[in-house]
């Protein structure tokens, strides 16, 4: 068969690059959030994040989906979910890079930089493949939870804070690392955790504590195959906490009975599932009837993961697109020397540099919470980047790929990235609260501590550096103080945030950047899409800073 044409004009996919070493701006944001940390492990992690074998993995795993094999050939009930080899791969790197409950081990948690360098690296590890981190951020959220129940603690720590991943079914003391999840959400409430029907009743009590036989079912019981869940469920005083393994400590399988897995938009390499327990033995972690404030302080960790997650896939997504456009021509250029390419491209930069630098300014704060300053930003700017960053996140995806035109739709190759990119976009969104409910932890946060004074001590820093930013800066404080009614929250979250990112942008990156983050996001100078910052923004300088390669 004779050739009918030459493929030219196809750019060469973006792979073997260390994705830490391109990436400016986390760089700018690690070196003003931690002068002086040791970012080798994470030029590491960049280095094999961004290889064209873990790529690989990352499609594969999203190709070849988790399936459910409730029973086994013989008839017996086995509720197990297999993955393909590439998922376990995946894991094996999230887990050995310390994305999980490795935060807390003694040596992470002396260096006083634990969870901001978790927040690099989980920054990393998104731009490779988002889905596996389920499982990881539900470790993190949960490892600190269970010291509420010091036995369980002791024996468990030691293999949520390894580096090893071991995917076995079988009992902890056996396993030399172990993951974890939640199940807190049931058909009929959702984020209303308090209509939760699930029951436990007392079944006496041994070396971990009070013990209770569970009875009910979660809706979304997330990454079922970890090695022990935090479940929420009725016990004669309330709502409780409840620490659920699978394997019991006799060895044999807890009552957990998978439904069904969730077909979900994105998210496919990880198994989402609605189970059943039928006389589940659970053990009681903290106080009982207090489960939704232990809840809630978990919630806190898996928002701030939702934030640095977003961030990570804008920055991936950017980063395609601007692969794309140096190498493809149209209309005799390459697609990045037309001008209103250039000005598409530099806006998505700017909101990718702003959306890192608030991300990992968060982080900074659960790093310090002996300090008051940090506990008041953590607890305001929590639901704020939630809320912020990841309702920008499918605009930006639907951009990214616009710049790639036809290619980013196509699931195939080096930029069908794009298409799971903007499929992924949305959960983090509603993931562990949507923007509602963000907006109102905010209006909670404001009422229970000085938000007001503590927002004007963070946008100090960048006063008189520009007149827009003044203005806001100058107004928030009061609508805070006076904020009264919930149909304007969202209105304040979304303030708050860009005051904040732009008084971070004035310490961390050039004046260019600062400059057109002002005058379009603050200034009024920006139109209702990205493309649109004005024609005195420097966009070849934000551009360059933005270049995935060095």
């Amino acid at each position: 068969m004779q050739a009918t044409h030459e493929v030219f004009n196809q750019p060469a996919p973006l792979v073997d690059v260390n994705l830490f070493e391109t990436n400016r701006a986390l760089q700018a944001a690690l070196a003003f959030n931690a002068p002086g940390l040791d970012t080798a492990g994470l030029r590491a992690l960049g280095a094999t994040v961004g290889s064209a074998e873990m790529q690989t993995h990352a499609r594969l795993a999203n190709v070849f989906t988790p399936q459910l094999k409730t029973h086994s050939r013989v008839g017996e009930r086995i509720d197990q979910v297999e993955f393909h080899p590439s998922y376990h791969a995946l894991m094996r790197e999230a887990v050995g890079a310390g994305l999980h409950g490795h935060a807390f081990a003694p040596e992470e948690t002396a260096s006083g930089t634990a969870h901001l360098r978790r927040a690099a690296g989980f920054m990393l590890f998104t731009e490779l493949e988002p889905s596996v981190l389920c499982p990881i951020s539900m470790s993190y959220a949960v490892t600190p939870a269970l010291q509420g129940n010091a036995a369980i603690y002791r024996d468990w720590a030691p293999q949520l804070t390894s580096r090893a991943y071991d995917p076995t079914l079988k009992v902890w003391r056996d396993k030399p690392g172990a993951t974890m999840g939640m199940g807190m959400t049931e058909k009929q409430g959702g984020s209303d955790v308090r209509a939760n029907t699930t029951r436990a009743e007392p079944a006496g009590s041994d070396g971990w504590g009070q013990r209770f036989s569970v009875t009910g079912h979660k809706w979304f019981f997330s990454a079922p195959m970890c090695d022990a869940f935090l479940i929420l469920a009725q016990t004669a005083s309330g709502l409780s906490c409840l620490f659920l393994p699978r394997v019991l400590p006799d060895g044999s399988v807890n009552a957990i009975r998978i439904q069904r897995l969730k077909d979900k938009l994105g998210n496919k390499a990880n198994a989402s599932s609605e189970v059943e327990f039928h006389g589940a033995s659970a053990w009681l972690v903290g106080e009982e009837g207090r489960g939704v404030p232990q809840i809630l302080a978990m919630g806190t960790m898996t928002r701030l993961d939702c934030a640095l997650g977003t961030s990570g896939l804008m920055r991936q997504a950017l980063s395609i697109a601007l692969n794309h456009t140096t190498q493809r021509k149209a209309f005799g250029k390459v697609l990045i020397d037309q001008p209103l390419m250039k000005n598409v491209l530099a806006d998505l930069a700017l909101e990718s540099e702003a959306a890192t630098a608030l991300a990992l300014r968060l982080a900074r704060a659960f790093d310090r919470q002996h300090d008051p300053h940090e506990q008041v930003m953590a607890r305001l700017l929590t639901p704020v980047a939630k809320f912020w960053i990841c309702k920008r996140g499918s605009h930006f995806a639907q951009e990214a790929m616009e710049c790639l035109g036809g290619n980013g739709y196509v699931e195939e190759g080096g930029e069908g990235i794009m298409a799971r990119i903007y499929r992924e976009m949305p959960l983090n969104s509603i993931w562990e609260g949507a923007g509602n409910i963000m907006a109102l932890d905010l209006l909670r946060a404001i009422r229970k501590a000085d938000a007001a004074a503590a927002l004007a001590h963070e946008l100090a820093p960048a006063k008189g550096m520009h007149a827009a930013l003044d203005h806001l800066a100058a107004r928030l404080p009061l609508r805070v103080e006076e904020m009264a009614t919930e149909m304007e929250a969202r209105r304040l979250a979304q303030d708050v945030a860009l005051a904040v990112q732009a008084a971070l942008l004035a310490q961390t990156a050039p004046a260019e950047v600062f400059n057109a983050f002002c005058d379009s996001r603050l200034g009024g100078h920006w139109g209702y899409s990205f493309g649109s910052l004005s024609s005195g923004a420097d966009v070849d300088t934000i551009i360059s800073r933005a270049m995935p390669r060095a």
